[in-house]
């Protein structure tokens, strides 16, 4: 996914590392996606959809 991200909107998304699991796609401080919340990860079309809508 990061390198669908860097490409398609010129951004170099960062890994933060972390234990227990988590996985959170943040833009601007903006929580985009969260693994704990929903209970699974990401469709790459989903997120590139949810930053679409943002703008």
């Amino acid at each position: 996914m990061a390198a669908e991200l860097k490409k398609k909107y010129k951004v170099n998304p960062e890994l933060i590392k972390g234990a227990g699991g988590v996985f959170e796609v943040v833009a601007d401080g903006a929580l985009i996606f969260s693994k704990k919340k929903e209970g699974r990860f990401p469709e790459h079309k989903e997120i590139f959809e949810k930053l679409e809508a943002r703008k």
